[in-house]
Order: structure tokens, then sequence, then C-alpha cells
């Protein structure tokens, strides 16, 4: 009868089998792995296939062999491993998986600390930047490197974003003779010429003096960076996101980002999705950068160029909010109208009746579902011996929903 059983081993240099697992590859007649889980059964008298290499090779031998194939993984084959390569290759109904300890396991354990609350991320052949996004994003992480993107890289990535409070446990070589921990800090994790074989923990600190942003609806307007004030004001920003209905992987165009307060809020709301701050003016950009860096956003990127042509290249929308349209406010809806799916929603702050009208005309000709709300806010001045209000100028608030 054939079968697959994909075996996880334990730590490198503590190799441990439990009773089912050594069956299992007494019963088999292929043994699959890298030479050197190979190497920890000089007697099993079957086939050996090496998989340092060619992944593709070992796919084509399991299709071929039809008696008992085990397939020796390290730690968890589903956890950054084999596993999931070889579920998108052949048949599920197939594989059996019998894991074991991890290398991210084994490096919390040797630091003492607890790891149910950590992210666990891989950069191998990944790339940096998502990675980067998910550490800050998150107060305790465990990574899975390379030779590209080692340690020091990461480090140099994080000190690029402004992101070094945390401690780092380079956990090298474990289980082998050789085995060190290393616990130092971002900035001196940067010059540290690390071995192959690692895994890197980041734990977040802050210092007594450093502020840590937690995600909340409504940020206050004075924590923004912002040329002459164009910012939307946090209430109206409030009333703006529920108004989009955002939900967790939503793609979301911020057209005339300005201070990038409705994208920095959005992140919060997007933890899978996309974002896209469009702003033309490179003074706005600059402070954009600088806020975004200020609170960790995760999903934004911004976008330098005038609308809608710096829109082609966009991913589709499924939201879409318009701060600001610098005179081209029906070619944006042109547009916008043409990438956005149907039930999809458009956004619209406008501090003028001439944008609003010009905004409901077109919405009416398109055939959208349109409400409009009218803002006026009043709030109390601080500083002052009395207690007065400053009123602020009423903003429209324009919900469109594609029918």
């Amino acid at each position: 009868m054939k079968t697959i059983h994909v075996i996880g081993a334990g730590i490198a240099g503590q190799e441990a089998f439990g009773i089912q697992a050594l069956e299992r590859i007494r019963e088999a007649d292929l043994l699959c792995g890298s030479e050197r889980l190979l190497a920890l059964f000089p007697d099993f008298a079957g086939e050996r296939i090496s998989i340092d290499k060619n992944l593709g090779h070992l796919v084509e031998s399991l299709q071929r062999h039809q008696g008992r194939s085990v397939v020796l993984a390290s730690g968890d084959p589903l956890f950054f491993g084999i596993g999931r390569y070889l579920l998108r290759n052949l048949p599920d109904m197939l594989l059996e998986f019998l894991p074991n300890v991890t290398s991210v396991q084994y490096a919390f354990s040797k630091i003492r600390e607890p790891w149910d609350d950590a992210v666990f991320i891989s950069v191998h052949g990944r790339g940096l930047p998502k990675a980067i996004d998910r550490i800050i994003a998150n107060d305790k992480a465990a990574i899975l490197t390379d030779e590209i993107n080692t340690p020091a890289a990461i480090a140099k990535a994080l000190l690029d974003r402004g992101c070094s409070g945390y401690r780092a446990y380079l956990c090298e070589d474990l289980g082998t003779a050789d085995e060190r921990i290393r616990i130092t800090n971002i900035l001196d994790l940067a010059e540290i010429d690390a071995a192959p074989l690692n895994v890197l923990l980041l734990i977040r600190e802050f210092d007594e003096d450093e502020q840590a942003y937690v995600p909340t609806l409504g940020i206050p307007d004075d924590e923004f960076l912002t040329v002459k004030k164009l910012i939307t004001k946090e209430e109206i920003r409030v009333v703006t996101l529920a108004k989009l209905k955002l939900r967790h992987d939503m793609c979301l165009w911020d057209v005339g980002a300005g201070s990038g307060s409705i994208s920095i809020e959005a992140d919060h709301l997007l933890p899978n999705g996309r974002i896209f701050a469009i702003e033309r003016n490179e003074e706005c950009r600059r402070f954009i950068k600088q806020n975004l860096q200020k609170f960790n956003t995760r999903n934004v990127q911004l976008v330098e160029g005038d609308a809608p042509q710096c829109l082609e290249e966009l991913p589709d929308p499924d939201r879409v909010f318009i701060g600001g349209s610098g005179g081209h406010l029906w070619p944006i809806l042109e547009l916008v109208d043409q990438r956005l799916a149907a039930g999809g929603r458009i956004v619209l702050n406008a501090i003028t009746l001439d944008t609003l009208t010009a905004a409901n005309e077109y919405f009416g000709n398109a055939g959208y579902e349109v409400e409009v709300v009218t803002i006026n806010i009043a709030k109390t001045r601080p500083l002052t011996n009395y207690k007065m209000f400053e009123a602020y100028n009423p903003v429209y608030i324009l919900t469109a929903v594609k029918e």
C-alpha cells in the first residue's frame, strides 16, 4: 500500500525520534532527506534519495514509488518546512505528518521565554520589507534568516525604520557543539557576522521616555506632523473610517493623503490589507514618511505623483478615500469608477459646496447610491481661563456605493 510519512527530526545534534516514527522508518523501503538526516540511519536497507538540492526530483520519485516512503525533515515539517511544498504537489490523502521539536521552540526554551505570544517569520527567499512590517507590528518575533537576509541585515532595516527598541537573542548552531546564544541590541546586532545556522528572537523593550503607540481609533491631531495643518481632523477621521466600512483584507486608496492620518488609522483596521497613500506635494510626502515611521505602520505604501495618472499601476481598490483632488476631481472619479468593483465604496470629504456639488453630480450620473453627512464640530479651547468653544468649518462627508 502506498504511503508517505513526513517525519520531523529534533534539533540538530539532538535528533530524537519517537517509537512510532522509528517504526515507520523501519517499515519503509524509500527514505528521503538531507544528507545529514540520512546519515542518522546508516543501516537502512532500502532506497535513499538526498533532497539537499532538487525538490522536483523528490516529488517525481514519490509519485513513482508504490511502496512505503518516509521523508525526513527538520522539526515540524509544516512549520516553514517541506510539508507545504509536498501538500502543493502531492495528494494530501497520501501524506501523514509526525512533527518534532523545532529550532524556534528550542531557542525560546534556551532563553526561558514563553513563545505562545510570538509571531513567526521566515525570510528565506522572501525579502525583508514585509518581514520588517510584521516585526514592527508585534512585540515578540522569531525570525528564520538566510544568507542574504541575515540578522545584521534585519537589524539595519529596523534601524532605517527608526525601530531599535528590541532585545535581540541571536541563537546560533543550536544543538551542536558550537551552540551559542548572544544577547544584544539592534544597534550592535547590525555589526555581528552570524553563523549561517541561526534563529533570531526579538523582544520589544520600551525606554521610560519612549511612547508605545497602541492602536486606537482617533489619534489626536497634534501627534501628526503636517503642512499648515493639512490634516483630516480627529473627529472627521473617525466618521470617515466608519463610512468606509473597512474589512481586514481590503485594498484602500487614500487619494490626497496630506499628513497620512487616514492611511495610518486604516492600517490598524486592515491587518491583512493594502493601503496606498497617494500624495503629489513633496513637503507633504516628507511628513507622511515621518508619520508612517512614527506610528510603525505595516501595510501603507506611499505613492508619489499626480492622480489620476499615478493610479494606473495600483491594484484595484475595494475602498477609496478622496481627501484632495488637486483640481482633477472628475478625471479621478472616472478612473476610480473603472477600477472599483460592484459594491465598492468611495468616501469623499469636501469643505466647499463646489466640490460637494461636483462630486454629487458625478455619482448621480454614474448610478451610485449616495449619502452626504454634514459634520459641524466645536471644541473647547485649551489653556484658557474660560471654557469657550471654537468652531471648525463644516465638513461634508459624501459616501458613494457602486451599484
